[in-house]
Formats: structure tokens, C-alpha cells, sequence
């Protein structure tokens, strides 16, 4: 199929799983680019796809030409940051999906950028996951009052099993995550969740999520 067909496939699906989560919201498409060359970039944009995510900062680097032709591109770093990559990090990318703890929060509110993120939580408790603790809610609530950085909700990554009701755990806890967290807040509430990849993104949306990182179900299988 090509890429044209498999967007349509999954936008189907996407509306279908809001219609039975019944919330009424919208939920973003971030186009997984990894390893893929940056004509499909260019071909996702003319596809209408106007978010894209990366997780490896080596490879953007070498892989982004220019965005001239492409206004209101939006590039979103999805994987574990390093330390040693996070000026680099903010040179490259608009938004970070993958703040992973208070420590990296506050290496980055250190730069002179001001930046979009995303706290990551292992909802999961895989110990090969980054991300914050779910009972860690202080260190979640101070990295939002960190400077430069201005937190817009949280983001996971589902459990490594076929097990739905694993899986639907995994991404509750992080609604009601989101939830509890908010209620610290009067104003600046956090607005996104960004939960479901190609094989979960459905039950993702079923459980709150505003936006979805499509990789291998929109490109097919990835070179590795």
C-alpha cells in the first residue's frame, strides 16, 4: 500500500477509537521519521502530516536539510536525550516528547531556549524504560516550574506485550496522572497525553491520548 493509502487507513481508525473513547478532542498524528531518508519528510508534509518525530539526534543532524518548503513543520525529539545532545537537541527540534527526569528538566531549562516538552513516565515499570516514576508526582510537578521549559502534558510508551488489558493500564495510569497533577494547578493545566504507537495507538486514543507516534504502520517495517 502506499503512503497515501496507509494515512487514510489510520485516520479511519483514529476517528473510530475518539468515537468509542467518547471525548470529544482532537488527536495529533506525529509522523515517526526514524530512519527513513527526509524525502518522506517532504512526502508526509504534502500528505498534510504537519508533525514529525525523531529519536535519534545523530541521525537528524545528518539527515535534516531545509524546512524552507515546508512552513509550520513541526519537529518533536521522541527518544532519550543525553545529556552531551541537548544543545544540539535544541538547535535541531521544536518540541521534546521524552523529558525523562527533574535532572535532564533542569539541564535544559539551563540553555537560553525556551521549549515545548513532555514529561516521560514508565507507566509500565519496565526497568529497560526511561521516565519518570508514576508515584514520583513532586518531581513532575517541580519540572514544570523549571525555566525555559514549559511542560505540556505527559508521554509514555506502552508495555512490550499483546496483553490489551496491560497495555489500557499502562495508559490509564497516565490520564489519571495528568489528572492528579492538575489538580496543583489553577491556570497552566496540562493539556496533552501523548500515549499509543502503531500497535497501541487505538487503545491509546480509547484512553485519553491527544496524540499518537505512528511509525511502522504508516511507512511499514523500518530498516534497522
Amino acid at each position: 500500500m502506499s503512503l497515501s493509502d496507509n494515512l487514510e487507513k489510520i485516520y479511519h481508525k483514529i476517528e473510530n477509537a475518539k468515537n468509542r473513547s467518547g471525548l470529544n478532542r482532537s488527536v495529533q498524528l506525529i509522523a515517526v521519521t526514524k530512519t527513513h531518508p527526509f524525502s518522506s519528510i517532504e512526502e508526509c508534509y504534502a500528505l498534510g502530516i504537519k508533525t514529525i518525530g525523531e529519536n535519534r539526534i545523530q541521525e537528524a543532524l545528518q539527515k535534516f536539510n531545509s524546512f524552507d518548503s515546508m512552513p509550520g513543520l513541526t519537529k518533536r525529539f521522541i527518544g532519550h536525550l543525553q545529556s552531551n545532545k541537548i544543545n544540539k537537541c535544541l538547535e535541531l527540534f521544536d518540541a521534546i516528547d521524552s523529558v525523562d527526569s527533574l535532572k535532564l528538566a533542569m539541564k535544559i531549562g539551563n540553555k537560553n531556549k525556551s521549549i515545548p516538552v513532555l514529561l516521560e513516565v514508565n507507566t509500565s515499570g519496565e526497568p529497560q524504560k526511561y521516565g519518570f516514576n508514576p508515584d514520583d508526582v513532586d518531581s513532575m510537578i517541580a519540572a514544570t516550574s523549571t525555566q525555559n521549559i514549559i511542560v505540556k502534558g505527559l508521554m509514555t510508551v506502552g508495555p512490550l506485550t499483546r496483553n490489551e488489558k496491560k497495555i489500557r493500564e499502562s495508559f490509564s495510569v497516565l490520564r489519571e496522572l495528568k489528572e492528579k497533577i492538575n489538580t496543583h494547578f489553577s491556570t497552566n493545566k496540562l493539556t496533552e497525553l501523548s500515549m499509543g504507537m502503531s500497535g497501541d495507538y487505538e487503545i491509546g486514543i480509547e484512553e485519553g491520548s491527544t496524540m499518537v507516534r505512528i511509525g511502522s504502520a504508516l511507512f511499514g517495517r523500518r530498516k534497522f
